[in-house]
């Protein structure tokens, strides 16, 4: 690689580094407890079971735990209906109206078994600021875009810190570490060698993190596309009220009955994001690690509870749903979040080791940094 070559990858590096460190610095220090996030609030719930049933108890039906949810708040209709995996308990989102905003909406959890509310979900606490710092800095869709813009510089500065990394250690081995030298030498081998030992997960965390950034204009493309296309008979027709809506039962029947063997994990009623003004939307999931995040949608009409088409989403929309777990190691259990959250504090360390070098050395001429760089830091900038 010439010197020009080399010039122009340091430039790259230089400044997607420096535009981008600080926020990464606050992205990957709150993401450190969001890791952890299931685990923090079983610690925090009151109480992690649900009490004994009575001898000969009916369970009630989910129209049931519905009308219940609703008569609890009166003048919402209900927005989502998902599952827990390990307990007999079903969480119901309600709001004002089928396209309520977040902010306005309620989720409340009910015990499947006898229909008694388990508990009202609420969006406080320190775990929903840092979520909600991680994901948009309370600025909404512009700040998932600016985070989004964010990632995509730090992979550019990890491509070319990879880059960099092949003139500068052509002299020596890798992982050398020369603790002996002056403590910009040492701080150097330090940033070359946790970003190369992080570069993996590095790359997949600050690509799954964009994704995630685009998650509107990706579901909105869904919606415009395939979702159109699959309720494109419908166009035209009154939507059925609220009240009027065909059994959540039976919807989910024949969802069931439509792909046996896999997991309803949530349900989209008529008029959300997630479905059509005419359908419940039943998304179907796998039962391994990997396809649990490969959902399908079954389209029931919501006024006569008819399967009206199954079919896999797009790949766009896949790619979304499998960077969710994936960008906090959300599913290989307790040990990969350990790993997670080490490459994590690695991470730290390299942006933190990046800023201190640049400005230990931020005067030194441009072409004294090349120097430095193809000559391993024997000869230092000046």
């Amino acid at each position: 690689m010439t010197r020009v070559v080399t010039r122009r990858w340091y430039l790259v590096h230089k400044w997607t580094s420096l535009v981008c460190t600080a926020f990464l610095l606050m992205l990957c220090v709150t993401g450190l407890p969001l890791i952890f996030h299931d685990e923090i609030d079983a610690l925090t719930e009151t109480s992690d079971g649900l009490p004994p049933v009575a001898d000969g108890n009916v369970a009630p039906s989910l129209d049931a735990i519905l009308a219940g949810a609703l008569a609890d708040r009166p003048g919402h209709v209900g927005l989502f209906m998902s599952f827990d995996e390990d307990r007999p308990v079903v969480n119901i989102t309600t709001g004002p109206a089928p396209d309520a905003p977040g902010a306005q909406m309620t989720l409340r959890s009910y015990d499947m078994r006898t229909g008694d509310l388990v508990g009202v979900i609420t969006e406080d606490g320190v775990m929903h600021f840092l979520l909600q710092l991680h994901t948009d800095m309370f600025l909404g869709l512009p700040g998932m875009f600016f985070l989004g813009a964010m990632g995509a510089l730090f992979f550019a500065a990890i491509v070319s810190g990879v880059v960099l990394y092949a003139p500068f250690m052509r002299r020596l081995d890798f992982g050398t570490v020369r603790a002996n030298r002056s403590r910009r030498i040492k701080w150097i081998d330090y940033h070359n060698l946790l970003g190369i030992v992080t570069l993996a997960w590095a790359s997949v965390v600050g690509l799954t993190g964009v994704i995630n950034a685009l998650e509107d204009p990706i579901v909105g493309s869904w919606r415009a596309s395939e979702l159109a296309e699959m309720t494109g008979r419908y166009a035209g027709q009154a939507a059925p009220a609220p009240g009027k809506l065909a059994s959540i039962d039976g919807a989910l029947a024949t969802a069931r009955a439509a792909a046996p063997g896999n997991w309803v994990q949530f349900i989209a009623f008529p008029g959300g994001a997630f479905s059509s003004a005419h359908h419940y939307a039943v998304f179907m999931q796998g039962d391994t690690p990997l396809t649990k995040g490969l959902l399908r949608p079954a389209l029931i009409d919501a006024s006569t509870g008819r399967l009206t088409d199954i079919r896999a989403m797009p790949w766009y929309v896949q790619a979304l749903f499998l960077s969710r777990p994936l960008h906090f190691g959300d599913y290989g259990g307790l040990p990969l979040k350990i790993l997670w959250a080490l490459l994590d504090i690695f991470t730290i360390i390299v942006l933190a080791s990046g800023l201190y070098l640049w400005l230990g050395k931020r005067r030194a001429p441009l072409d004294a940094r090349v120097r430095e760089l193809e000559t391993s830091g024997l000869v230092p900038a000046e």
